[in-house]
């Protein structure tokens, strides 16, 4: 059994700390790696690293961060079996699912490196003579990049990539329930010629890492992927120094079905995008619209399809369908969501408690109906594999219910009739909407949430913008005559 060590400017180090963290696999709840604790003292270390080298990588030339970056892609694909197999016995993803995120951070590297020649700035005319106005694009600086535990590899890569390709340097902190694939990822970077400090690796706990990133003078931006609690914090200390921050954090994703959908597309895109890694992804549908009509059909044919899925440990059938939840917390928690909607009237079509296994967080896909706008199950994250389904009778009282949330990530939109769709695209108020489709986005869109959801952006053009700072030069010369 491996126990991790920390990478500080370049080098593998102890911890300041005495105490090790358990990893544990999820399917058998057997210990698999321990990691440090790390301490404050750890991150004042990482930081300073960081702070140093990021003057050198700014300055080096960005064609050839892009190829580091590109490299860093292409070392995964030589590793590919490796990871796979770590994020599954980490996590517990399905093979599918877990073979898709390694492939999925490979091509992150890869599509963000040719962003090394396309940072732009602009030239404005000004108001006076003899003067231009430059606009520059610049790195941000020191990011400090906080990884949950439910797509360890793939965000991993959006902080990771994007940070170095602009210019800015890093210091990654995996979640504390997932840190084997970084620390796989690590080897990487320990492999490679780049300047010592630009990237570096600290594991321990969020209350105390996360916040003394956060709050750190030195650390430029912190960008954190997790839950509405913990940005909150990280908010907190951010604030300190008033650091940029950039969050993505929960989703409460609804899917309105309208009376004029392929129930077929709707049915199998809203499996999908329920059970996705085990529903635990903030893009996760989380409620669903149906029309009254439809109701009785989708609810049917949506229960023959949970129950035919396979319940197993992941790393041992790779034709399971459905895998553990992360931990006993969070198994804990679905189970008492499911509960209490229960007790409040709700009605339970299939699933509803912990499936039957000696070991492991394993939760039965739960369908329910006769729920409320006001229960937990449809105003809450649920971050497990249970859908709530309820009905509409007109559009007007299906977009209001579908914005009504305290979030704003994702939705979805099942209908044939593209005015219904256009009207309800328009009228939903969330950072993402899809279309007859599974919800997932794309590396080069723009995953954003609105409200509770978060702050800033990631993926594509505007999100490696994010990790720029612009700068505004007002050049004047003096004309000189013959």
């Amino acid at each position: 059994m491996e126990t991790h060590q920390l990478y500080i400017n370049g080098e593998y180090v102890q911890s300041t700390g005495n105490e090790l963290l358990d990893i544990v696999n999820p399917s058998t709840e057997e210990v698999i790696s321990r990691t440090p604790k790390g301490t404050e003292e750890d991150v004042n270390r990482a930081v300073e690293a960081a702070y140093h080298a990021q003057k050198e990588w700014e300055q080096t030339p960005a064609i050839k961060r892009g190829e580091a970056v590109r490299a860093m892609g292409d070392k995964i694909e030589e590793k590919r079996d490796t990871f796979i197999e770590l994020l599954q016995q980490e996590q517990g993803k399905d093979y599918e699912l877990a073979s898709g995120e390694v492939d999925l951070a490979i091509d992150y590297f890869r599509y963000m490196s040719e962003w090394a020649r396309r940072i732009e700035g602009e030239i404005v005319p000004s108001d006076r003579p003899n003067e231009n106005i430059w606009i520059y694009k610049k790195p941000i600086g020191v990011v400090a990049g906080i990884v949950p535990w439910n797509f360890p590899v793939f965000i991993l890569a959006r902080k990771v990539a994007t940070s170095l390709v602009t210019g800015c340097s890093i210091v990654l902190k995996p979640s504390q329930q997932t840190p084997n694939t970084a620390a796989e990822f690590t080897k990487i970077i320990d492999s490679m010629d780049l300047p010592a400090g630009v990237y570096n690796y600290i594991t321990g706990t969020g209350r105390t890492i996360g916040n003394a990133l956060a709050s750190h003078e030195k650390v430029h931006m912190v960008t954190m992927t997790g839950s509405v609690g913990a940005g909150t914090k990280v908010m907190e200390a951010a604030a300190q120094n008033i650091t940029k921050v950039n969050l993505e954090l929960g989703g409460k994703a609804p899917a309105i079905v309208t009376k004029n959908a392929n129930l077929e597309t709707a049915i199998e895109s809203i499996k999908q995008s329920r059970l996705a890694n085990n529903g635990q992804a903030c893009t996760n549908a989380e409620r669903v619209y149906v029309h009254e009509d439809l109701k009785d059909e989708l609810t049917k044919r949506l229960k023959e399809e949970f129950e035919q899925l396979t319940i197993d440990n992941p790393l041992q059938n790779h034709n399971a369908d459905v895998g553990p939840l992360v931990s006993e917390d969070r198994l804990q928690e679905v189970e008492e969501m499911v509960n209490k909607a229960v007790q409040e009237g709700a009605n339970i079509v299939t699933g509803g408690k912990r499936a039957d296994k000696q070991n492991g967080y394993f939760f039965e896909p739960t369908i329910l109906t006769n729920v409320t706008q006001d229960m937990n199950v449809i105003q809450e994250e649920i971050f497990g594999p249970v859908i709530p389904i309820t009905t509409f009778q007109t559009l007007d009282e299906a977009i209001e219910k579908g914005n009504d949330t305290d979030y704003g990530l994702s939705s979805s939109v099942y209908t044939d009739d593209l005015n219904e769709a256009m009207r309800i695209v328009n009228e939903l108020k969330f950072g993402e909407t899809f279309v007859n489709r599974e919800n997932f986005e794309a590396v080069q869109g723009y995953h954003q949430g609105i409200r509770k959801s978060g702050l800033g952006g990631a993926d594509g053009k505007h999100g490696m913008e994010d990790f720029l700072v612009t700068q505004t030069v007002y050049m004047e010369y003096k004309t000189t005559k013959q």
